[in-house]
Protein backbone atom coordinates (compact mmCIF):
# COMPACT_ATOMS: atom_id res chain seq x y z
CA UNK A 1 0.00 0.00 0.00
CA UNK A 2 0.95 3.29 -0.75
CA UNK A 3 1.86 6.64 1.64
CA UNK A 4 -1.04 7.97 -0.15
CA UNK A 5 -3.45 5.38 -0.27
CA UNK A 6 -2.96 5.08 3.73
CA UNK A 7 -3.63 8.54 4.32
CA UNK A 8 -6.62 8.43 2.20
CA UNK A 9 -8.01 5.63 3.98
CA UNK A 10 -7.46 6.99 7.32
CA UNK A 11 -8.89 10.44 6.61
CA UNK A 12 -12.30 8.56 5.37
CA UNK A 13 -11.90 6.72 8.55
CA UNK A 14 -12.38 10.08 10.40
CA UNK A 15 -15.11 11.03 7.95
CA UNK A 16 -17.11 7.72 8.91
CA UNK A 17 -16.19 7.97 12.63
CA UNK A 18 -17.81 11.67 12.45
CA UNK A 19 -21.24 10.13 11.34
CA UNK A 20 -23.66 9.42 13.50
CA UNK A 21 -26.29 11.19 15.64
CA UNK A 22 -25.84 14.49 16.95
CA UNK A 23 -27.82 16.63 19.79
CA UNK A 24 -27.84 19.75 18.59
CA UNK A 25 -28.95 22.73 20.61
CA UNK A 26 -28.56 26.57 20.73
CA UNK A 27 -25.81 29.02 22.03
CA UNK A 28 -26.29 32.63 21.74
CA UNK A 29 -28.24 32.01 18.39
CA UNK A 30 -26.04 29.42 17.07
CA UNK A 31 -26.33 25.67 16.28
CA UNK A 32 -24.00 23.18 17.87
CA UNK A 33 -23.65 19.30 18.22
CA UNK A 34 -22.64 16.83 20.30
CA UNK A 35 -22.73 13.47 19.66
CA UNK A 36 -25.84 11.43 21.20
CA UNK A 37 -23.56 8.76 22.46
CA UNK A 38 -21.97 11.25 25.06
CA UNK A 39 -25.17 12.21 26.33
CA UNK A 40 -26.56 10.58 29.29
CA UNK A 41 -29.88 13.00 29.62
CA UNK A 42 -31.12 16.40 29.17
CA UNK A 43 -32.83 18.54 32.17
CA UNK A 44 -34.44 21.42 32.83
CA UNK A 45 -32.68 24.06 35.11
CA UNK A 46 -32.08 23.20 38.62
CA UNK A 47 -31.02 24.97 42.03
CA UNK A 48 -27.13 25.58 41.05
CA UNK A 49 -24.99 25.53 44.46
CA UNK A 50 -22.04 27.92 43.70
CA UNK A 51 -18.44 26.70 44.55
CA UNK A 52 -15.79 29.34 45.71
CA UNK A 53 -12.55 29.84 43.81
CA UNK A 54 -13.67 28.11 40.22
CA UNK A 55 -13.17 28.93 37.12
CA UNK A 56 -16.17 31.33 35.97
CA UNK A 57 -17.61 28.73 33.47
CA UNK A 58 -17.94 26.71 36.34
CA UNK A 59 -21.44 27.53 37.84
CA UNK A 60 -21.32 25.26 40.48
CA UNK A 61 -22.80 22.01 41.35
CA UNK A 62 -26.50 20.24 41.53
CA UNK A 63 -28.42 17.62 43.10
CA UNK A 64 -29.49 14.98 40.26
CA UNK A 65 -31.27 12.38 42.63
CA UNK A 66 -28.78 12.34 44.79
CA UNK A 67 -25.92 12.54 43.23
CA UNK A 68 -23.57 15.46 42.95
CA UNK A 69 -22.86 16.71 39.24
CA UNK A 70 -20.87 20.19 38.59
CA UNK A 71 -22.13 22.39 36.08
CA UNK A 72 -20.42 24.51 33.97
CA UNK A 73 -21.70 27.05 31.24
CA UNK A 74 -20.77 26.54 27.68
CA UNK A 75 -21.88 30.55 26.57
CA UNK A 76 -18.67 31.45 29.19
CA UNK A 77 -16.49 28.79 28.50
CA UNK A 78 -16.35 29.91 25.20
CA UNK A 79 -16.18 33.75 26.00
CA UNK A 80 -19.44 34.67 25.06
CA UNK A 81 -21.59 37.05 27.22
CA UNK A 82 -23.57 36.12 30.14
CA UNK A 83 -27.31 36.29 29.47
CA UNK A 84 -30.20 35.78 31.94
CA UNK A 85 -31.61 31.59 32.15
CA UNK A 86 -34.83 31.74 30.43
CA UNK A 87 -37.56 28.53 30.65
CA UNK A 88 -35.88 26.97 27.79
CA UNK A 89 -32.46 27.21 29.30
CA UNK A 90 -31.36 23.47 30.09
CA UNK A 91 -28.50 21.12 31.23
CA UNK A 92 -27.52 18.70 29.44
CA UNK A 93 -25.50 15.79 31.59
CA UNK A 94 -22.74 14.48 29.56
CA UNK A 95 -20.13 11.88 30.14
CA UNK A 96 -16.46 12.96 30.03
CA UNK A 97 -13.30 11.11 29.48
CA UNK A 98 -11.14 12.10 32.82
CA UNK A 99 -8.12 10.82 34.81
CA UNK A 100 -9.04 8.67 36.78
CA UNK A 101 -12.57 7.47 35.17
CA UNK A 102 -15.30 8.75 33.00
CA UNK A 103 -17.16 11.69 34.45
CA UNK A 104 -20.65 13.24 34.33
CA UNK A 105 -20.75 17.09 34.03
CA UNK A 106 -23.71 19.38 33.22
CA UNK A 107 -24.05 21.91 30.11
CA UNK A 108 -26.34 25.18 30.41
CA UNK A 109 -27.17 25.52 26.97
CA UNK A 110 -29.72 28.11 25.79
CA UNK A 111 -31.89 25.42 24.19
CA UNK A 112 -31.92 22.04 23.16
CA UNK A 113 -32.83 21.58 19.31
CA UNK A 114 -33.26 18.19 18.27
CA UNK A 115 -31.17 14.76 17.42
CA UNK A 116 -30.12 14.81 13.61
CA UNK A 117 -28.79 11.99 11.79
CA UNK A 118 -25.46 13.59 10.13
CA UNK A 119 -23.66 11.58 7.25
CA UNK A 120 -19.77 12.18 6.94
CA UNK A 121 -20.40 13.76 3.45
CA UNK A 122 -22.19 16.81 5.45
CA UNK A 123 -19.45 17.00 7.74
CA UNK A 124 -16.33 19.23 6.32
CA UNK A 125 -12.79 19.77 8.50
CA UNK A 126 -12.87 23.07 10.68
CA UNK A 127 -11.56 25.75 8.13
CA UNK A 128 -8.25 27.13 9.49
CA UNK A 129 -8.94 30.77 10.25
CA UNK A 130 -5.09 32.38 9.56
CA UNK A 131 -4.48 32.48 13.40
CA UNK A 132 -3.28 30.16 16.03
CA UNK A 133 -7.03 30.20 17.30
CA UNK A 134 -7.17 26.75 18.99
CA UNK A 135 -10.34 24.60 17.76
CA UNK A 136 -9.41 21.05 18.28
CA UNK A 137 -12.23 20.50 20.39
CA UNK A 138 -14.43 20.89 17.32
CA UNK A 139 -15.05 17.73 15.62
CA UNK A 140 -16.14 19.28 12.36
CA UNK A 141 -18.78 21.75 10.54
CA UNK A 142 -22.27 19.94 9.90
CA UNK A 143 -23.47 21.50 6.38
CA UNK A 144 -27.33 21.70 6.77
CA UNK A 145 -30.48 23.13 5.24
CA UNK A 146 -29.85 27.05 6.45
CA UNK A 147 -26.74 26.51 7.32
CA UNK A 148 -23.65 25.28 9.51
CA UNK A 149 -23.82 23.38 12.66
CA UNK A 150 -20.70 23.32 14.78
CA UNK A 151 -19.89 19.78 15.94
CA UNK A 152 -17.89 19.54 19.08
CA UNK A 153 -15.91 17.04 20.53
CA UNK A 154 -16.79 17.30 24.22
CA UNK A 155 -14.15 15.99 25.47
CA UNK A 156 -11.70 18.50 24.46
CA UNK A 157 -14.11 21.72 25.16
CA UNK A 158 -12.27 21.28 28.05
CA UNK A 159 -8.54 21.02 28.94
CA UNK A 160 -6.73 18.77 31.49
CA UNK A 161 -6.69 22.11 34.11
CA UNK A 162 -10.89 22.60 33.51
CA UNK A 163 -11.76 19.39 34.24
CA UNK A 164 -9.91 19.04 37.73
CA UNK A 165 -11.58 22.22 38.69
CA UNK A 166 -15.03 20.60 38.28
CA UNK A 167 -13.88 17.33 39.42
CA UNK A 168 -12.77 19.35 42.80
CA UNK A 169 -16.23 21.62 42.17
CA UNK A 170 -18.02 18.10 43.45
Amino acid sequence: MTELTETMDQAVKVMKDREGKYLTFSLAGEEYGIGILKIKEIIGMLPITTVPQTPEFVKGVINLRGKVIPVMDLKLKFGMKEVKYTERTCIIVVELKSRAADILIGVVVDSVSEVLNIKADDIEDTPTFGTSLDTAYILGMAKMEGGVKILLDIDRVLSKDDVVALEDAA
